[in-house]
């Protein structure tokens, strides 16, 4: 006797994805090419053929713990060779920015990130929160001073002789902002791939995608170190044909980040450890990777904006251009921060740099409910399906 199985179609979540960028899903009548076209899908139980009729019947638990859908790389080899125009590539995207929206808790955060709507008060609230602090930079100076010398430290400024954007917003406040947001971030991330973890496993189990019945936490973590190369050389990128170009783009932005990172841990250890207030000499080797990182992140999120551009087939939505736009504008305000610095137009470098920390706070505050997120998310698939010897 065969079994049967109850299909209870989620039409919410259709019409969740179809806003996401999915809009050509139903076109899908299930021939398989794409399964066929791509690349790095496994030869067993490959993808994305049936992740695609789930997406059309609404199944949205077989897709939200679905790991699959991260290993996809949106090359777009499935899309270009799709007899219908069903567009596969793009409709994992709208299905895997639907599963970091299910995961990312507070809801409040992640419906106000994916809705255009509400971007003037995602913007808002930092440039009201920078402007205070810029207030009580300039206009409590002695005040602060003081304050700071009763705990025994020092309020951190770049002196009265030099142009230092500490001396518009300084550096204690803009840590003491940033600290705790960046645990914030760690915290929401830890307790979503907490979830995310159990799901994909439990489907993978279901699905007969791996013979581990429990998850290792030792053998899960050198998995991620065994996938961190292949991303890295950005390998799987690389295996597709239709968007080889968008590689060089991503790997840019991808070490734009990593050097900025490095940098801005740098900076801190010199700051708080050693005492050495910036601005700090161009001629500084770390400089020179803070300036190489800003140009990179410029250059690599400009190139993917007009790679997306230039496609107009490809279906663009609001989560691709939030991310896009906020990159680029990270950097571009970064480095003419800099650049009006050293141009000696203070009131003009003091404003770039506001407008920079306004970038900032948006792209780390809401890391954990965009786009951007992926990054966490698809290294996590990747290394399960390393660890759980996908099949």
């Amino acid at each position: 006797m065969s079994e049967k199985y109850l299909v209870q179609p989620d039409l919410k979540f259709i019409d969740e994805i179809t806003g996401f960028g999915a809009e050509t899903l139903k076109k899908c009548f299930q021939c398989a090419t794409c399964s066929v076209a791509c690349p790095i899908a496994p030869e067993n139980s490959p993808f994305p053929r049936k992740e695609m009729i789930a997406a059309s019947w609404g199944l949205k638990d077989k897709l939200i713990g679905n790991g699959d859908i991260w290993l996809c790389h949106e090359c777009g080899d499935c899309s270009d060779l799709c007899p219908r125009g069903a567009r596969p590539g793009d409709v994992l995207s709208a299905v895997r920015y639907a599963a970091i929206n299910e995961y990312a808790q507070p809801k409040i955060l992640a419906n106000a990130v994916k809705d255009p709507q509400k971007l003037p008060f995602l913007i808002a609230i930092p440039a009201i929160w920078f402007a205070i602090l810029a207030y009580i930079t300039m206009a409590g100076g002695e005040t602060m001073t003081k304050l700071f010398h009763n705990f025994g430290l020092e309020w951190s400024h770049g002196g009265h002789d030099v142009i230092a954007h500490a001396n518009f917003v300084s550096t204690w406040l803009v840590d003491i902002t940033f600290v705790p947001l960046a645990a914030f971030v760690v915290i929401i991330f830890a307790l979503s791939l907490k979830n995310f973890i159990s799901d994909i496993h439990a489907n993978a189990v279901a699905e007969g995608k791996t013979d581990k019945t429990t998850i290792d936490p030792k053998g899960f973590l050198l998995a991620i170190k065994d996938v961190l190369p292949v991303i890295f050389k950005h390998d799987k990128f690389n295996e597709c044909e239709a968007n080889q170009d968008r590689a060089t783009a991503h790997m840019m932005v991808l070490y734009a980040f990593i050097g900025l990172f490095v940098v801005t841990n740098i900076f801190f250890v010199v700051l708080y450890i050693f005492h050495i207030p910036g601005p700090y000499s161009q001629l500084n080797p770390v400089k020179w990777l803070a300036n190489i990182s800003g140009a990179a992140l410029v250059i690599g999120s400009a190139l993917m904006i007009k790679n997306r551009l230039s496609k107009k087939d490809q279906v663009s939505s609001y989560k691709d251009w939030y991310i896009l736009g906020l990159v680029f504008a990270l950097g571009a305000t970064g480095l003419l921060t800099e650049m009006t610095r050293l141009a000696g137009s203070e009131y003009l470098t003091y404003f770039m740099y506001y407008l920079h920390l306004i970038a900032i706070f948006n792209l780390f505050a809401f890391l954990p409910f965009s786009k951007m997120a992926h990054l966490v998310y698809r290294v996590t698939a990747m290394a399960y399906a390393s660890y759980g010897n996908r099949k």
